[in-house]
């Protein structure tokens, strides 16, 4: 006696039609509609062979899935989840800046209390390092202020969000399909913001010691820029590598204590003399040098600036490098790890 039911005969007949090695289309597409039923009006849709870029007509794109592996497809998956999370920069901003207001509810200064306490710490840390460094304060007290805010603010405080940033958004990942990036753009969004309040204190120093920069604080756009570039970088490396691994954070908070030690931050560059060779070993001297260089009218030779971006633009390389080869293999993962 045949112990099969018409429904398991016709699902036969429709999957041996639309792909005969199995589920699998030409292209490389699963057909899930009809994996999970047979539909009637499948047999007469069928799935068309799709081109490599193509998907196959006569299925909802809901109910697709791409099964053409290895590298190449995660290449693709990475790309478009770029391309989607930029479509939704919107979005991405609305959630930082939620983010900031839900961080400061209830409080009477908001993130201004941020402010303050950074001003509080870059006098006292003036007062100080300016007594012991022996430098005048007229020309010590801008220079303190510019580096530790875009330290604090801008590449140590956006390193530390960075090993968190898949991690914070565990809800979300977990129950609303949506690109990874935005989630970046949402970091980076929030710490622009805090950038933003800092750097009033910033404009009150330089106003006090009559610092302005002038039209040359210009130059330092092109650095800016290239530290948006390297901080989405950044998210995805450190945030991928830290969903799975949750000891990274604090050991990338140690490593960014100790490059605040070794990075002319409390101290000038000028201070090691001859030794000034080795400071575009440093990533992070690099990086913020042509950042704080322009703003502080610092001035080089073209050779002297001709090193820095190179070693700037070297460094962004493997940085997206890096985090291109761990996101494209991580990606699938995530909603696992979180």
């Amino acid at each position: 006696m045949n112990s099969t039911f018409p429904q398991d005969e016709a699902l036969a007949r429709i999957e041996a039609k639309a792909a005969p090695r199995g589920r699998i289309a030409v292209g490389g597409w699963i057909g899930y509609a009809i994996a999970m039923r047979a539909n009637p009006t499948a047999s007469g849709a069928g799935i068309s062979p799709g081109t490599s870029r193509g998907t196959p007509s006569g299925i909802p794109p809901g109910l697709l899935l791409d099964a053409r592996g290895g590298a190449g497809a995660r290449r693709r998956a990475v790309g478009r989840d770029v391309a989607d999370g930029t479509v939704q920069w919107k979005l991405a901003f609305v959630l930082g800046w939620l983010d900031i207001k839900l961080r400061y509810r209830g409080s009477v200064l908001g993130p201004f209390w941020l402010t303050l306490s950074t001003a509080v710490m870059v006098a006292s840390m003036g007062l100080i390092y300016g007594t012991l460094f022996g430098i005048v304060l007229r020309d010590y007290l801008p220079f303190l202020a510019l580096s530790m805010i875009l330290w604090q603010s801008g590449i140590s405080g956006l390193t530390g969000d960075a090993c968190t940033v898949f991690l914070d958004a565990e809800q979300i990942i977990r129950s609303v399909r949506m690109p990874f990036t935005v989630q970046v753009l949402r970091c980076i969004v929030r710490n622009v913001i805090v950038l933003g309040h800092n750097l009033i204190v910033v404009v009150v120093v330089f106003a006090i010691f009559s610092a302005w920069p002038g039209l040359a604080a210009l130059l330092a756009l092109p650095g800016l820029a290239l530290w948006l570039v390297d901080a989405v970088a950044a998210c995805f490396l450190f945030g991928s590598i830290c969903a799975r691994f949750r000891d990274v954070p604090p050991i990338v908070a140690s490593i960014m204590q100790i490059a605040f030690y070794i990075t002319p931050i409390i101290w000038k560059p000028a201070q090691l003399g001859a030794h000034t060779w080795w400071l575009p070993m440093n990533p992070f001297y690099s990086l913020l040098e042509i950042v704080r260089g322009p703003i502080l009218g610092t001035s080089l030779s073209m050779h002297q600036a001709a090193v820095l971006w190179l070693s700037a633009l070297g460094y962004s390389a493997l940085l997206w490098f890096a985090a291109w080869v761990v996101f494209s293999r991580a990606r699938g993962r995530l909603a696992f790890w979180v």
